[in-house]
């Protein structure tokens, strides 16, 4: 096994209930929970170590929250979930998978849910013991919680995160295949989300409070004075389609069957109601029309309306919402309260401050570059030379652009007809080396075989990933097999083949967009910038005005930079739309 190359010194913290305990560096000491951020402060200007946390969650979000910088961080359950695949990283995850234990067998919160780990979660009943560890060698459930309560126990805890850290990099060292030597930055950046999440809690995402309220009443209608008053103008919303149909008034626009008669009624006959089906009928019946614009505002009503803006948008006119940096299946980051699916209708009030911008920028066919690195395919990477990556294939293939980019798509979404499947056997000749990579993914998938994305990532076809709710397995049992006494057929196997294929170039994105967002992170602070929303391939940053056009230039050269680390290569370039806005809404889509 190589030696690890020389980095920062490790410094394992542990935050507790009573107090923290940092470990590592020459330091073995508890600190009152009211000098933890001062005491990290000072160590990250004075040596700036990489601090080790079971979670970044628990670890650091009272130092965040103080507004302290911290740049180099190994989350051991981010870790985790790059060497093991899924979401599960409790600290009891972590443990039984440095130790080789049962992960089936590790003591589980007593109402566990994907959001985080609630201090009322955990089932303290278990061993009766005082224990750290179960008879069977497993981490209590409580560990973090109840249990650490004394500087004995916390420091246990210390000691136990460095030893974890430790296994995880060995481990990482010795994996099979070329992602083995990605894995250690991977966990770099991987950590770096983790804390980026706890700064966009922190931070917020600005609102224009009064502009949200006019655009959810010009949807919703006006605030309703009481549940009469809310009925009333929930009855207005819904004539505004019944009127179309003369003797309908009575239907119930939330009753999909309701809706299906209704819209039988005006000789609009459709399977279903989905609006993808009701789009081409837009214009057939001013019903249709109606119909698909309530819903947009019922939307709005029931799911961002004056109950969301009131529970969600602070005092301060910042959206908040939990973040997390990894959604156990490709690697995507996450949020919730409207952060990551706010209606476009609303993008209007999301604006900067007063004497501040946003510069936002927005990743360019992505994922087809990211194709490019991870195949190695020299003949496509030349591709992502032009601005238009999809312009230079339509000339190698002789086809229009827009053949050769639903060619391109088709080939890593796993879509084999119509107009597609005869555009892909072109491009299978074209770039044998990337298409032939989209293929053995599909054929790892169909045979369940596990994939790793470029920076390491395990992608997992097992019981594990099934439990973790990853649409890759369905179709099986607990043991990771087909259930007992159904025949295993060809679409199930072809749904998880496409689902390989996809896998391993949209979590590979997910990791150079945390990479750069990493990047971007570090260069804007001392602009007076802050990055207040990562959604998929976009990136919000939130600056001075005065700082706006260097700040747009440290953007980009971030990605610059960070698809060069990322990649390992400058064979493949990476670029993004970068704009200097004011609302959100002002971006070109």
């Amino acid at each position: 096994m190589p030696g690890r190359p020389a980095g920062p010194a490790l410094v394992a913290l542990v935050v507790g209930t009573n107090e923290a305990y940092a470990a590592g560096l020459g330091l073995d000491e508890p600190w009152p929970l009211a000098d933890v951020a001062s005491q990290v402060a000072r160590l990250v200007e004075s040596v700036n170590p990489r601090w080790v946390v079971w979670s970044a969650a628990n670890g650091l979000r009272g130092v965040v929250a103080a507004g302290v910088e911290v740049p180099r961080t190994w989350d051991l359950a981010e870790a985790h979930r790059l060497l093991h695949g899924g979401w599960w990283a409790t600290p009891g995850h972590v443990l039984a998978g440095c130790r080789g234990l049962p992960a089936q067998d590790v003591p589980l919160p007593r109402r566990a849910r994907r959001a985080g780990f609630d201090a009322d979660l955990f089932d303290v009943s278990g061993s009766g013991s005082d224990d750290l560890l179960t008879g069977t060698g497993q981490l209590r459930a409580d560990a973090l919680e109840g249990w650490a309560s004394s500087p004995d126990r916390v420091a246990a805890l210390a000691h136990l995160a460095l030893e974890c850290q430790r296994d995880q990099d060995d481990s990482m060292r010795r994996t099979a295949g070329p992602a083995a030597k990605r894995l250690v930055p991977t966990v770099w950046s991987e950590s770096a989300a983790a804390v980026l999440c706890l700064e966009l809690e922190r931070d917020g995402l600005p609102v224009d409070r009064q502009a949200a309220e006019d655009l959810i009443g010009a949807a919703a209608g006006p605030r309703p004075l009481d549940d009469t008053d809310a009925a009333r103008i929930r009855a207005l919303r819904d004539h505004v389609v019944l009127r179309h149909a003369s003797g309908r008034e009575r239907t119930d626009l939330r009753n999909p069957a309701q809706v299906r008669d209704l819209l039988s009624s005006v000789g609009v006959d459709v399977p279903s109601t989905r609006a993808w089906l009701l789009e081409p009928y837009r214009h057939s019946h001013p019903l249709v029309d109606a119909l698909l614009t309530w819903r947009k505002d019922e939307r709005i009503a029931t799911t961002y309306g004056y109950r969301w803006l009131d529970e969600h948008v602070g005092e301060d006119d910042r959206l908040r919402g939990s973040w997390t940096a990894c959604d156990g299946a490709a690697g995507r980051m996450t949020a919730q309260n409207g952060l990551h699916n706010l209606p476009a209708a609303l993008r209007p009030a999301i604006c900067a401050r007063p004497g501040h911008v946003f510069v936002r920028a927005d990743l360019g066919q992505v994922e087809p570059r990211v194709l490019a690195v991870v195949s190695g395919d020299r003949a496509f990477a030349e591709a992502t030379r032009s601005d238009d990556l999809y312009a230079p294939v339509a000339a190698k293939l002789r086809v229009e652009r827009p053949v050769a980019k639903v060619a391109v798509l088709a080939a890593m979404y796993g879509q084999r007809s119509g107009a597609a499947g005869e555009a892909l056997e072109d491009l299978e000749r074209a770039y044998p080396v990337a298409m032939g990579l989209l293929d053995r993914a599909y054929a790892d998938g169909v045979a369940r075989r596990p994939l790793r994305t470029y920076g390491g990532r395990l992608i997992p076809f097992t019981a594990a990933a099934l439990r973790a709710g990853d649409p890759a397995t369905e179709g099986q049992d607990a043991a990771g097999d087909e259930p007992s006494g159904i025949r295993r057929d060809g679409a199930a196997d072809a749904a998880r083949g496409r689902y390989a294929r996809n896998a391993i170039i949209q979590g590979s994105a997910a990791e150079l967009f945390k990479t750069w967002a990493a990047t971007v992170r570090h260069e804007v602070r001392p602009l007076g910038g802050q990055i207040v929303l990562c959604l998929h391939d976009e990136l919000l940053v939130h600056v001075p005005l005065a700082r706006a056009e260097e700040a747009r230039r440290s953007v980009e050269e971030a990605l610059a930079r960070a698809s060069r680390t990322w990649a390992g290569t400058e064979q493949v370039r990476f670029v993004a739309d970068t704009t200097v806005i004011r609302r959100w809404s002002e971006a070109k889509e």
